[in-house]
């Protein structure tokens, strides 16, 4: 099952229909029994299911074989990133019911954005591992809302839909010569380690003013998506950042002198991931954070990004 963004829809149509071709070839191959050919099963299956559901056997082969999905034509992302910059939402089934909305629709060889919520639901509610791939290391998964939005909404939706936790995988292909999958688990904490909280980054960032203290911001809106979304964010990620970003004196000064915005969206974000119970035993960092957020002055509005 592959969720498409609205870029690669519209700028590799044939990409898409090529995965199709291969998605229905495997399906077609009539001599492979059910054990080695789990396409063509589950397709026949699902066939036969919509036939006595009253849908014409073209049309049920046709939605039985859908495999790659999107959002509506002419529209991109998944739904998730007005949920977190609002705050409306109260858990799973909020947030999976936003990410089906905007992934609906099927495409491929026959398919160019045709509705298709129900055909989603059957994919994801059956799905074991939800896997994203990266191929450049000009962006981590910590400074794009993309990765959160697909990875966790896909993640998101099998859990509320299947009632458990897929295993979720991290595909780093930089190095097309030497692949490596990670869980996304240690994939977050290696980000975190060496880019989030690493000194020389900071001292890099800070080199840019309020755009320097508007990607430390963002660094935490992206790290509390995941966490909201994929359960993959431990509190000792949290301890680290809200050590580097605000607890220091130094780095909250900069923050402070050039974007105030992004100070207090910083700590409104982490106390907030308390409050939901994402960072679970944040001990005296609770305080420590609410103490700063008190003391920190309204911000004028608009200086964040």
């Amino acid at each position: 099952t592959l969720r498409i963004s609205g870029f690669f829809r519209d700028a590799f149509p044939a990409t898409v229909q090529m995965f199709d071709a291969a998605v229905q070839a495997v399906a077609a191959l009539e001599a492979e029994d059910a054990q080695e050919n789990p396409i063509r099963a589950r397709v026949l299956q699902e066939t036969a299911l919509l036939e006595q559901q009253g849908v014409a056997p073209g049309a049920a082969r046709r939605q039985a074989g859908f495999r790659i999905f999107g959002a509506p034509p002419g529209h991109y992302g998944s739904g998730l990133n007005p949920l977190m910059r609002s705050g409306t939402w109260e858990g799973d089934a909020d947030l999976a019911r936003a990410y089906m909305d905007w992934s609906a629709h099927a495409y491929g060889q026959d398919a160019d954005g045709e509705p298709a919520g129900p055909a989603l639901a059957r994919r994801l509610a059956g799905l074991d591992v939800v896997a994203q791939n990266q191929d450049s290391r000009e962006h981590d998964l910590l400074d794009s809302n993309d990765y959160y939005q697909f990875q966790g909404g896909m993640a998101t939706a099998v859990r509320h839909l299947a009632g458990r936790q897929p295993a979720l995988y991290h595909g780093d292909h930089t190095n097309p010569q030497a692949p490596r999958v990670r869980s996304l688990k240690e994939e977050i904490g290696r980000v975190v380690r060496t880019r989030v909280t690493n000194p020389k980054w900071i001292d890099g960032a800070k080199r840019h003013g309020y755009k320097g203290a508007f990607e430390m911001a963002a660094t935490v809106d992206y790290l509390f998506g995941f966490s909201a979304t994929t359960q993959q964010v431990s509190d000792h990620h949290y301890a680290l950042v809200a050590d580097a970003y605000v607890l220091d004196a130094d780095t909250r000064a900069f923050v402070e002198r050039h974007n105030p915005a992004a100070l207090q969206d910083m700590l409104e974000r982490l106390i907030e991931a308390m409050q939901r119970g994402l960072w679970q035993a944040p001990g005296a960092y609770r305080q420590a954070l609410e103490d700063l957020l008190l003391d920190h002055e309204p911000h004028q509005e608009g200086l964040r990004g």
